[in-house]
């Protein structure tokens, strides 16, 4: 099976709670994700809200000393760009989740290239200098934060908008000249929560050529949080793929960042996911392309 995943908060709990990438404590390890063909791993690091700038900026050199460092112990790389076909079928995307440590300066995108981040998610869920994030709805993109999507797509770092407010959204849909995700969203038809999508802005991210990577949060899978299951990850599938998402679709697990479901709760269950797949009578290639090329595809191109 091959698999690629969007976004995690592994490595957020590496630096914190000072674990390895091999942790059988944590929900993705190197272990847990042997039984995988390829394996590309997103690895976010989450830099909250209430911590100040300085803070931030101290977390995100030491998210990235401590991951060189565990890729180098386990023999799975830091990559960068997919399209070089000297990459092994394994390997870590360095990304960062909440860009307000930028603090208003263009100049501290530097640290963002210099540490070969691939993707960038604007927001957490309050305001920061970029714009609104998804408990700020009425706060959209800043003069600042419109310098800044230009900046990142001139670096080549994709935008993320999972957690901006909806008036962000449209705001970075204006501005964009290039693709953009949302890499943990599911539909908001399908459980109204503020962090989903609506089918509009699903339709927005899919004419654009973007990804959108389903969540496996209970909270963002069913009004019932606590029935929620690896069936309500197919509700949310079935509901993009009627919008055209077939290209679109792809996995931003959300693991150990989020409450998921017993049947889901570690990378290794993620097999779960692609037998349901395949027992509801999705063909292979569809499978493969949510499970694993539409996203190894677009950060082969961007």
């Amino acid at each position: 099976m091959r698999y690629f995943d969007l976004h995690c908060d592994t490595l957020y709990k590496v630096c914190t709670d000072n674990k390895t990438l091999n942790s059988d404590e944590c929900e993705v390890s190197v272990a847990k994700a042997s039984a995988f063909s390829d394996w590309i791993q997103c690895m976010a690091i989450w830099l909250p809200d209430d911590m100040d700038a300085s803070s931030q900026i101290n977390l995100l050199y030491n998210a990235h000393n401590r991951l060189i460092s565990e890729s180098e112990l386990c023999g799975i790389p830091v990559v960068f760009d997919l399209s070089d076909t000297s990459i092994s079928n394994r390997g870590f995307i360095f990304t960062v989740e909440n860009c307000g440590f930028l603090d208003g300066n263009i100049n501290n995108i530097q640290f963002l290239r210099d540490f070969n981040v691939r993707m960038a998610t604007l927001t957490w869920n309050a305001e920061n200098c970029i714009g609104g994030g998804a408990y700020a709805q009425h706060k959209g993109i800043t003069p600042f934060g419109a310098e800044c999507i230009r900046e990142f797509e001139d670096s080549s770092i994709i935008v993320d908008i999972s957690h901006a407010s909806d008036k962000l959204f449209y705001d970075v849909s204006e501005i964009a000249r290039k693709p953009f995700v949302a890499s943990h969203s599911n539909s908001r038809k399908i459980c109204p929560h503020r962090r989903n999508l609506t089918d509009d802005q699903f339709e927005i991210i899919r004419k654009n050529g973007g990804l959108v990577g389903l969540n496996f949060h209970r909270d963002f899978l069913s009004v019932e949080p606590h029935k929620a299951s690896v069936k309500d990850v197919l509700l949310h599938t079935e509901h993009f793929l009627s919008l055209g998402g077939e290209n679109t679709l792809a996995i931003g697990s959300d693991y150990d960042g989020s409450d998921i479901p017993a049947d889901l709760d570690s990378i290794e269950k993620v097999i779960n996911l692609y037998e349901e797949f395949l027992r509801i009578g999705y063909n292979e290639q569809l499978v493969q392309k949510i499970m694993f090329l539409n996203a190894h595809n677009f950060f082969s191109i961007f």
